[in-house]
């Protein structure tokens, strides 16, 4: 599925190879460009490559034609637009300034319904910016950094600021630092393959945001969401999340999140839970989601409460439930799960295990009283360990989770 969705996503990027239109207003080079932008022209195409850096503060159309291609100067933001109801479409971007304080990048945006489509950004710093863009798009995109830079030094390749009811859509993202959602609401992203980055999608404060049908593999962590309410993520795949930072999807101090149909896969922690829910009364719900060959499956800050995982299913993790601070995962309720160490039976053949799947390890107490022994969890050692502690109850300290009604097969195939 995955490779499928990345071949037709990259058969569809990046600007449409076209001749300029008979009797445009076309500028070939930095001088006709910017005399353009400073006039009242509404409609500009651009042919070939333009190097300057440019801005405009009004409403505009800009269209590329001929391979058109703005390159920057390398001291700054190769364009800049404020104005309403702007379009940007097939153009290249490349070659901004290296100034972290300006965040020099290739494209910002300011005001409200911009659509910027077809695009492809290479060789800059930051990549794409909407600060205060209300009700703007970002689509059908490419946009890669510089390589050569350590992955802290790199740019957000996607910042959206403010930007309240923004959509961006089938992208790109390879050699990038981060895509952000910051302060803004109603923000979708859907259909989106972000890779190689530290983090594939950054929320905060990011109320009633959607994000769906996208590939975040290979970043430090997949998803994080911090301080925001109603966020819904459904049909992703968060992978390959490795190094001691590793997560597929993480939350802090979040309410009311939703997690529908995720492959959470081969990451150092699957999922992690940070006082969230804050309010148990808006609970976190993880449904139907594929949390597979993890280092750990579920991680918590503490004793959460106000989190339910139903029809998951957990398979071939290290270890399935790791909790901070001497806790435990009992106020998380679980309910239909299929648990691949499930060693139960269903003889009226409902499909429900007739037993509780009850996880009890005794090497995570030992862990917490010894810190210093979590490197080695995992390990065959701790493995057998906890295999003493099942083989007699009594020698567990403490039951970590249970699932009253365990499924007895997996919900879902696990792609090839």
């Amino acid at each position: 599925m995955s490779a499928l969705f990345a071949s037709l996503l990259l058969s569809t990027l990046g600007p449409l190879d076209r001749p300029c239109p008979e009797g445009a207003t076309v500028a070939r080079d930095a001088a006709q460009l910017t005399a353009l932008l400073e006039g009242e022209e509404k409609e500009i195409w651009i042919a070939g490559k333009v190097t300057g850096d440019f801005s405009a503060k009004r409403g505009l159309s800009l269209h590329g034609c001929e391979q058109a291609v703005l390159e920057g100067t390398g001291k700054g933001t190769v364009l800049q637009l404020q104005g309403d109801d702007v379009l940007v479409e097939d153009l290249t971007f490349q070659h901004s300034g290296i100034r972290t304080s300006f965040e020099d990048g290739a494209l910002k945006l300011k005001g409200k319904r911009a659509l910027v489509r077809r695009v492809i950004v290479r060789d800059t710093l930051y990549g794409i910016a909407f600060e205060q863009c209300h009700d703007c798009r970002l689509e059908d995109a490419e946009i890669s950094g510089r390589p050569e830079l350590e992955e802290n030094e790199r740019g957000d390749a996607v910042k959206l600021w403010e930007a309240h009811g923004s959509q961006v859509r089938r992208i790109y993202v390879h050699g990038m630092r981060d895509v952000v959602v910051w302060y803004s609401r109603h923000v979708t992203l859907e259909d989106n393959r972000i890779t190689g980055g530290r983090y594939g999608t950054h929320f905060m404060y990011a109320h009633d945001s959607t994000v769906r049908r996208s590939v975040l593999r290979g970043n430090t962590v997949g998803i994080f969401v911090m301080y925001s309410a109603r966020v819904l993520a459904e049909d992703n795949e968060l992978s390959g999340a490795r190094g001691p930072a590793g997560m597929g999807i993480g939350f802090k101090e979040s309410d009311a999140v939703t997690l529908k149909r995720n492959f959470i896969v081969s990451n150092t922690i699957g999922t992690y839970l940070d006082f969230t829910p804050r309010d148990p009364s808006q609970p976190v719900l993880f449904e139907g989601n594929t949390i597979a060959l993890n280092g750990v499956a579920l991680r918590t800050h503490s004793s959460e409460r106000g989190a339910k995982f139903t029809r998951n299913d957990f398979l071939s993790n290290d270890v399935l439930v790791e909790i901070d601070g001497n806790g435990d995962a009992r106020g998380v309720e679980f309910s239909f799960n299929y648990w691949a160490t499930y060693a139960g039976y269903d003889l009226d053949h409902d499909g429900v295990g007739d037993v509780a799947f009850q996880l009890k390890q005794a090497s995570s107490s030992l862990s917490d009283v010894h810190p210093e022994l979590k490197y080695f969890s995992g390990t065959a050692a701790f493995g057998l360990y906890d295999a003493v502690a099942t083989a007699l109850p009594s020698f567990a300290s403490r039951l970590l989770l249970e699932d009253l009604k365990p499924a007895v097969r997996p919900h879902r195939e696990v792609p090839r």
